[in-house]
């Protein structure tokens, strides 16, 4: 856009190259470290990511059968993979030989599966030799390729849940069974659709690489270039307008990506001189930057990755999902846009003058066809689309729209002037990269699906789902509350070392079950512990957003994580109280687009309410702000009232609004009598 928005920069917040690259790093970290090639390599990874993407495109509006989609899917995802990420940092940006042989092995398995027919799956209790080979290749290789892409951790547990499998007759009481044979493991893994072609590479076939490749098409369009101008343009000139544009520029900017890292360094790569300009201190800025980063996973139309495994294992629809996290998400940004405005009077920031050369309304006016792309995704699923189909169309939406501005183009204007080769137009522009970009940029996820397969496998073969709930049940004595609280730990323990992709799927069939069967609606429970899964990107030792925020900054990365920690933990106790009580459910708008039909908005409205106020108790609390700075008696009583408002019972409610109306009360007479921070 030759037409910007951008905060003036001084020496002081002015971010060397060091410090992105050391980001890039986490971000590499998250998503893989990938070989830098070039000459004949590069084309050649090119024109497979092309076609692989091109491939998904056409599945999206042609017709193929599920058992041959998934197996296609995986084997290209191999394929790329072995010849995109190296075995080891020394062999980066190379292919060697045995990236080669492993990335036809990954083809042969396909094929040869394809081939069988009907007969390969029907032998599946009883596989023969080459079964066996196939399958056992199969299973390593997905390990390998988690292991070049998210390091060691996932491969090492999805092995403890195949030893589990191999040897749980050895096991004590309740953890037992009667353990299985390679050949039988082998066959549920490989020869059926309950392993590794399961639910998880299902969702990952069908509908996360065409998001991929939807947010490539709108990345090299410019539209997240123009999210980032419009909120600077839109929140500047006022105190609290730094943060206010971090927080809607990570919500428009997330939305099409769904990744947490990634959003946070594009963000802050941009945002943080203003941030300091403004007064922010290096981890807090960092702190915001992480938050924010974190709402691309939870915001909609895309949010991350695991809410279409939602969709799978709900079997409901996308706009369900959509619908259930309307109100969460609302409340998630509620509390960012509060500690912003806390920030404002605890730093106390003056006005923030960032340079202008376009108003909101130029932007808007020239660029208005980026906020088209974003919201036609829910567009056509309002009028009845698969959202397969829907974002098929959204994606063919942003390739035409981009036409509308020759900055914005993914082909250039030269090609349709005949000018130059056209091969070569073709190869150089945006829209080859778009499409390489979105198989990538879905190479790290793909491949946690297809190694998660392996565990939902196991927990299917052995009935480790239904052992587990009970094992938590029995430990939290029949009580909800103790139940959820277990269950949030487990969840989070398990994002400690895993994505939260991975970590979704591995505590859906393993925690889930124990709230289910103490009468928790299941969409509550998976909300539960996908919301729950989302902290792994902010806890250590994985806290990759915050640390990634600090490499920006040039914070400390463990202050930095507990700042990101302050911002969004008044959000993240929010989903205890969908689960606590069945008036809770109303911030999951009941569930389903159905249910809205009978709904008590009342109740709704009462509940979001008390959220709302209790979002607010917890951040004046955990920020030590309110109408003035606190005392340690208003501090602890507007946490405790925070607490109690999450808790849905009338009493804790009253408690919960006492408390904070006294609280308030307490600030209102102090404030006549201690100077107050300039705003």
């Amino acid at each position: 856009m030759s037409e910007q928005t951008r905060p003036q920069q001084n020496d002081e917040t002015v971010i060397s190259d060091e410090a992105l690259k050391k980001a890039e790093e986490f971000i590499e970290e998250e998503e893989g470290a990938a070989n830098k090639l070039s000459g004949r390599l590069a084309a050649f990874i090119t024109f497979s990511a092309v076609a692989m993407s091109a491939f998904h495109l056409y599945t999206a509006y042609g017709i193929l059968a599920t058992q041959t989609l998934r197996p296609v899917h995986v084997a290209m995802v191999l394929f790329l993979s072995f010849l995109v990420f190296p075995v080891a940092q020394r062999y980066r940006h190379r292919i060697m030989w045995w990236d080669w042989v492993l990335a036809l092995l990954s083809v042969a398995v396909a094929a040869y599966l394809i081939q069988g027919g009907d007969d390969f799956t029907d032998r599946n209790t009883s596989p023969e030799n080459w079964d066996i080979f196939f399958g056992v290749a199969l299973m390593l290789m997905v390990m390998e390729i988690m292991r070049r892409t998210n390091g060691w951790i996932m491969p090492a547990i999805t092995s403890a849940f195949i030893l589990y499998a191999l040897f749980g007759s050895y096991l004590p009481h309740p953890w037992t069974h009667k353990g299985y044979e390679v050949g039988r493991l082998v066959g549920h893994m490989y020869m059926t659709l309950e392993g590794i072609y399961g639910v998880a590479v299902d969702v990952s076939s069908s509908l996360i690489i065409l998001f991929t490749i939807f947010g490539a098409f709108l990345q090299y369009s410019g539209a997240g270039k123009f999210y980032i101008d419009f909120s600077f343009s839109a929140m500047g000139g006022k105190p609290t307008g730094a943060g206010r544009s971090v927080v809607l520029a990570s919500f428009l900017l997330g939305g099409p990506s769904g990744s947490g890292v990634a959003t946070t360094v594009t963000l802050g790569a941009v945002a943080y001189p203003m941030l300091a300009k403004a007064g922010y201190e290096k981890n807090a800025a960092g702190g915001l930057l992480s938050a924010g980063g974190l709402g691309a996973i939870i915001s909609p139309p895309v949010l991350g990755a695991a809410a279409f495994l939602i969709v799978e294992f709900l079997k409901i629809s996308y706009p369900d999902v959509l619908l259930i996290a309307c109100i969460p998400t609302i409340l998630f940004y509620l509390a960012l846009f509060l500690m912003v405005e806390i920030d404002a009077r605890k730093y106390h920031m003056g006005e923030l003058l960032i340079e202008k050369v376009d108003t909101v309304w130029n932007l808007t006016r020239h660029y208005w066809y980026h906020f088209l792309s974003l919201i036609s995704i829910v567009a056509f699923m309002m009028w009845g689309f698969s959202p397969v189909l829907s974002v098929f169309w959204a994606t063919v939406v942003s390739l035409l729209t981009s036409f509308l501005r020759s900055d914005t183009s993914l082909f250039s204007y030269d090609l349709f002037r005949g000018k130059g080769r056209i091969a070569e137009l073709i190869f150089k522009s945006p829209f080859v990269k778009a499409m390489e970009g979105g198989s990538i940029g879905v190479l790290n996820v793909a491949a946690t699906c297809a190694g998660a397969g392996i565990i939902v496998g196991v927990v299917t073969l052995t009935g480790l789902g239904l052992k587990f709930s009970s094992i938590v049940i029995d430990y939290a004595g029949g009580s909800l509350l103790l139940t959820a609280i277990y269950t949030s730990l487990v969840v989070w323990i398990v994002g400690l070392a895993v994505p939260v992709t991975a970590s979704y799927i591995i505590c859906a069939v393993i925690a889930a079950p124990a709230l289910i069967k103490l009468g928790v609606p299941d969409f509550a429970a998976h909300m539960f512990i996908f919301y729950y899964a989302v902290l792994s990107e902010v806890s250590p030792p994985t806290a990759l957003s915050p640390f990634a925020a600090a490499a920006i900054t040039g914070g400390d990365p463990y202050k930095t994580t507990l700042q990101c920690w302050k911002y969004t933990v008044p959000a993240f106790l929010v989903p205890f109280m969908f689960v606590l009580d069945p008036s809770g459910q109303g911030l999951l708008l009941m569930g389903s687009t159905k249910a809205l039909a009978t709904a008590n908005w009342w109740s709704i409205a009462e509940v979001t309410l008390t959220a709302a106020v209790g979002i607010a108790a917890l951040a004046g609390g955990f920020q030590g702000w309110a109408l003035i700075k606190t005392n340690l008696l208003e501090r602890w009583m507007l946490i405790v009232a925070g607490f109690a408002l999450v808790y849905p019972t009338r009493i804790a409610d009253l408690i919960g609004f006492g408390l904070v109306i006294a609280a308030l009360a307490l600030q209102f007479m102090r404030r006549g009598k201690l100077p107050v921070a300039p705003a």
